[in-house]
């Protein structure tokens, strides 16, 4: 069997660890999520074909041509006009049944099984929300609609962006037209296929969308079961209290709930609810703080709790980050408190 990661996405939400790197590529429990799909896909698929398109290079040279026997393919995707469109790249190179994932959500091994028991499946997931997200109407197991963003309550079943599907999909995906969105969407094709086919609805509990950055820490906790996931090469020299500390950092002070990513000095500092991106090196405090309201992308986003979060090659020293601020890469701060985003 065969597998469709999309991953050619620019990923604006999850600014600013996303100017510097694709979303697949950021680290929860000290593996890229990518890393974390392909995992899932072991044993079940013996080809993967990644949609790639934003800094491709860099998945391209992280992942290489195979992961555990698995043979990867990569399909570029030149513009960004919608995941169906995306899907539709790997036409020429998927035959008859095929999985198709998001490669910025993980999923579990087991789901993904229990769809390759149907001649189509989907993965849909409770959530307490469900007018945040494409959600399923399901009628004795089976797809009977899927709706994007209802703005009234139509179902809990969330549309988790994993798919069983074969050949036909590509037809239907000629017969849709774009979304608002002005894209091509999947989801549109998925309806079209439910009205045609029996295509069963397998529900989870096991599915960890990124949407935002402070999501990495929600994800990463998860994942960790709430221990400290420590890389190669780290020093640590102080306390690290349920986080994830990447590979070759340096820590002195104490980090708490937090993501630090690989190549990062922190020196006599306090952290807490931070995400802190690669080749940082930061001297200070970060407070965290609930109830944050985040701006992104000209929506009001309530943040649970959140300390900061620091893109990649950021100096600070004798530095108060408060009030849950972005700080953009390649910033230099120095003796000065910030509690606003720092573009």
């Amino acid at each position: 069997m065969q597998a469709v990661i999309l991953s050619a996405g620019k990923s604006t939400r999850t600014y600013p660890l996303t100017i510097t790197k694709p979303k697949p590529l950021l680290k929860v429990a000290n593996k890229p999520i990518i890393i974390h799909t392909l995992e899932s896909l072991v044993g079940i698929v013996d080809e993967v074909i990644i949609i790639v398109g934003y800094k491709k290079e860099n998945i391209i040279s992280y992942l290489g041509d195979t992961f555990k026997a698995m043979k990867i393919k990569y399909v570029t995707q030149k513009s960004q006009t919608g995941t169906g469109s995306a899907l539709a790249c790997a036409k020429d190179f998927l035959s008859n049944k095929f999985l198709v994932m998001m490669g910025d959500d993980i999923y579990s091994k087991k789901d993904i099984l229990k769809c390759t028991k149907y001649p189509y499946a989907v993965v849909g997931c409770k959530v307490k929300e469900p007018s945040n997200f494409g959600v399923y109407v399901i009628g004795n197991g089976f797809v009977k609609d899927l709706i994007e963003k209802p703005k009234r309550f139509v179902s809990e079943i969330a549309n988790t962006g994993l798919y069983l599907l074969d050949r036909k999909i590509f037809g239907l995906l000629g017969e849709i037209k774009k979304s608002e969105r002005n894209e091509y969407e999947l989801t549109s094709a998925i309806r079209l296929l439910a009205n045609e086919q029996e295509v069963r609805c397998i529900t989870t509990t096991k599915w960890y969308p990124i949407g935002y950055p402070w999501d990495l820490l929600r994800v990463d906790r998860i994942l960790r079961n709430k221990k400290n996931s420590i890389g190669e090469n780290t020093k640590i020299n102080g306390s690290v209290i349920n986080s994830s500390i990447g590979d070759n950092c340096f820590i002195e002070g104490k980090i708490l709930n937090s993501i630090i990513m690989d190549n990062t000095i922190i020196k006599d500092s306090f952290i807490e609810d931070s995400v802190i991106g690669s080749n940082v090196n930061f001297q200070g405090t970060i407070i965290s703080k609930r109830g944050i309201i985040k701006n992104v992308n000209g929506k009001d986003i309530k943040v649970e709790k959140l300390g900061a979060v620091i893109g990649d090659n950021v100096k600070a020293s004798n530095a108060n980050v408060t009030n849950g601020a972005m700080i953009w890469p390649d910033k230099t701060i120095c003796n000065c408190v910030i509690d606003k985003d720092v573009y």
